[in-house]
This record gives structure tokens, C-alpha cells and sequence, in this order.
């Protein structure tokens, strides 16, 4: 395993929340995409096209903090309890998949592992004790 990091979920305001941890922590974003720079964008309703897909804050050389917008049109809600997931960074596709698999296992699968566009091999489960996680393998890791 290479880090667990919280990914946040904000319902459209992901921009102003990230730019203000930004400010208060004093570091550089290492990842910044609205959901316009991603394949079939242009089937979403215009509004949420320059909503924020995902960003990332270094915190340390080990940890980050990730976030995204929840999309309405995806079926998302937020209330406070469900607006982050854990997620786990992976050195291999095997530790992805029985990290997965164990997790998963009671809970719920809210995206089946597959391999993303942006070259990640990941997925996303509700464990049961009602626990969100990402786990997630960078398909270019150079371990």
C-alpha cells in the first residue's frame, strides 16, 4: 500500500473549498480538472460541465487531499457522514483487488473495479459498516 487519503465530496462548491484549503495550508494543487476535460462531457447538462471532476492538495510527501463535485444528474447526494471516501493508493492491480474484494465483501459496490481514462485501475464500495472507500492503482506506478 503506498497511502490512505481522504477524498471529499462537495455538492458544486469543490472550487472554493479547495482553493481556500489551498490558501490555508500554502501548497500547490498537483491536480485541477473540471468535468468538461473528460470523454462524453458534452452529454452533461452545461452547468455541471465546469464543475470540478478533481482535485488534488499534497499534504506532506505522502498524503493528499483529494475532492470532486457530486453530480445531481449521477443521482448524488450529500449529507454530512456520506461527503468523503478513504481512499487507498495500491502498488499493484492484485493488492487492488483483494483490498477490494475484502472490503466490499457485506457492503455495497457503488463502482466496480475497471480500468479508468485516466489510467487508473479502481473502484468504490460501501463497506458494511457503511465506510466509503476508493481503491485505487496508478496504472503508470513505477514502484
Amino acid at each position: 500500500m503506498i497511502s490512505i487519503n481522504p477524498y471529499l465530496n462537495f455538492m458544486g462548491n469543490t472550487e472554493d473549498a479547495m482553493k481556500f484549503y489551498k490558501s490555508v495550508f500554502g501548497v500547490e494543487f498537483t491536480a485541477f480538472s473540471r468535468f468538461n476535460e473528460s470523454p462524453g462531457y458534452e452529454k452533461m447538462a452545461l452547468k455541471e460541465q465546469t464543475m470540478i471532476m478533481h482535485a488534488s492538495l499534497p499534504m506532506g510527501p505522502h498524503n493528499t487531499i483529494m475532492a470532486t463535485d457530486a453530480l445531481e444528474s449521477m443521482g448524488m447526494e450529500i449529507t454530512m457522514g456520506n461527503n468523503f471516501y478513504i481512499n487507498i493508493a495500491t502498488e499493484s492491480i492484485e493488492e487492488t483487488d483483494r483490498f477490494f474484494n475484502g472490503l466490499a465483501e457485506g457492503g455495497k459496490i457503488e463502482m466496480p473495479l475497471n480500468q479508468t481514462f485516466w489510467g487508473a485501475y479502481c473502484g468504490m464500495c460501501r463497506d458494511k459498516f457503511g465506510i466509503q472507500w476508493m481503491v485505487t492503482f496508478d496504472m503508470n506506478f513505477k514502484g
